[in-house]
């Protein structure tokens, strides 16, 4: 869910082709329920399964998406969740109850074939499970693509890659790369194309967006600190909700009239089990480590393995695309011997 900024923070559309060249860690989570939530039968809600009733849905968008990017000679690094903080336990239990609640939602919007409740309550009662995420790992490594394990949150690891030049910028929907200090966030990196609007007969392009946190704080003219009180104030997965009846735009005139956190948090009503300060302490300093992003091998039989063999994936897509792989990876390494020898 994370922290919601729309309409404070600007961003740069960009082209995906924009982006070749970079390296960029992706918030694994954040990517994987997105496809859960939009690769779903249209009337059902039901995910893709295979005959033994397994969710692929999570594998089949992470293997055409991130083929995708591969394609357009971007090197992606998918960063995985670790332990979140103990303060944010009320939020798993909240969204484990609104999950729940979501699917019995679900089960009556098709009795009642309203198609739109269908698809909002599905996505609503996305899992995410353990085997899910391994082998999703799994796949990645198989497509030559490497993974990161972060010691707590993906986005503040993923932040600290960025801020120490390991790639060159983070990769989520959710805004709390920002608090957690990216330098730079690229936006709708792995659901660019062409997308219903929800409740409309209509469709957008979408595409990706930049946000670097320096023209984001210059045009606020706020620092990072006071930008991470905004955030607080208007609600993270820390304090869902946030301050009631403060949305960004309010939040934002308070911090930049009162502008220490003595003396924006004293004048507000703070009803949450979590101290104001500890979210702001966790955001600014986060449990992060240093990680070695390992080049993975290549393995198209692996591939083949997990998607047609164990999960009636087409062979013939699979194969096509393992083929397009194969070119732009012969293509790359060609373009590097090239770089080096010419």
């Amino acid at each position: 869910m994370g922290v919601n900024l729309s309409g404070l923070v600007e961003s740069e559309q960009i082209e995906l082709e924009n982006l070749s060249g970079k390296k960029i860690a992706i918030d694994a989570y954040n990517t994987l329920y997105q496809f859960l939530s939009i690769i779903r039968d249209r009337f059902t809600g039901e995910p893709l399964r295979d005959s033994k009733g397994r969710i692929t849905s999570h594998l089949s968008g992470l293997f055409y998406r991130t083929f995708k990017l591969l394609e357009n000679s971007i090197e992606p690094v998918f960063v995985f969740d670790g332990e979140p903080p103990k303060f944010k336990e009320e939020t798993v239990a909240s969204r484990k109850k609104t999950r729940e609640e979501a699917e019995i939602k679900w089960k009556e919007a098709v009795e009642k074939k309203d198609y739109e409740a269908v698809r909002r309550y599905s996505q609503q009662a996305s899992r995410l499970t353990r085997d899910m995420v391994e082998e999703s790992k799994k796949l990645l490594g198989f497509m030559g693509v490497p993974s990161v394990q972060a010691p707590s949150e993906a986005e503040a690891e993923a932040a600290y890659l960025v801020k120490k030049n390991m790639v060159w910028s983070a990769g989520s929907q959710d805004w709390d790369s920002i608090l957690f200090g990216t330098p730079k966030l690229v936006r709708n990196l792995t659901i660019t194309g062409r997308r219903k609007v929800p409740r409309k007969e209509k469709y957008i392009e979408v595409k990706p967006e930049l946000v670097e946190l320096d023209t984001v704080l210059s045009n606020l003219g706020i620092t990072r600190e006071q930008l991470i009180m905004v955030g607080i104030l208007v609600g993270t997965d820390y304090n869902i909700g946030g301050i009631k009846g403060l949305g960004p735009a309010k939040a934002l005139k308070l911090v930049q009239e009162k502008k220490t956190f003595d003396d924006v948090f004293s004048s507000v009503k703070w009803d949450f089990k979590t101290a104001a300060r500890d979210i702001f302490e966790f955001f600014k300093n986060p449990p992060v480590e240093e990680a070695t992003i390992q080049k993975q091998k290549f393995e198209p039989d692996k591939i083949r393995e997990i998607m047609v063999q164990d999960h009636e994936f087409s062979d013939e897509r699979i194969g096509s695309t393992i083929k397009k792989l194969e070119k732009t990876k012969g293509e790359k390494k060609q373009s590097k011997l090239e770089k080096f020898f010419g």
